[in-house]
């Protein structure tokens, strides 16, 4: 069976501290919360010392939800390997004609509130 990629945010590179990010100590990167805006941007803040490709670092990436991480890598060229940025969570980022992309897999389930966030981004006028 084929595997569903699910849009989950937008990771852009930040040249420097963005308000809201908040460190991932282990990953050696910032980032804001994806879900603190309608559109599910995300800023990234590499470190020194992060141990992610140039393409990562300088590229923005679309980032992906899929039920099976193992499977939706079979095949692809994969730039990280996967990893768990945070409980319940397992990434890893692809080249995908020429542009990163990153797949997560939910380990603990929770319920999608991108879906929540859109409608309270909607309500306020």
């Amino acid at each position: 069976m084929k595997p569903i990629f699910r849009y989950h945010h937008l990771g852009i590179p930040a040249p420097k501290k963005v308000s809201g990010m908040v460190e991932i100590r282990h990953l050696k990167i910032h980032a804001t919360d994806h879900e603190s805006n309608p559109f599910g941007i995300q800023w990234m803040l590499y470190g020194k010392d992060c141990k992610v490709p140039d393409l990562v670092r300088r590229t923005p990436h679309a980032a992906f939800e899929v039920d099976d991480l193992k499977a939706a890598l079979k095949g692809r060229k994969v730039i990280i390997k996967p990893n768990s940025p945070s409980r319940g969570v397992l990434v890893a980022f692809i080249e995908e004609a020429g542009a990163p992309v990153e797949l997560l897999e939910f380990t603990n389930k929770r319920p999608n509130t991108r879906h929540r966030t859109n409608q309270k981004a909607n309500t306020k006028k």
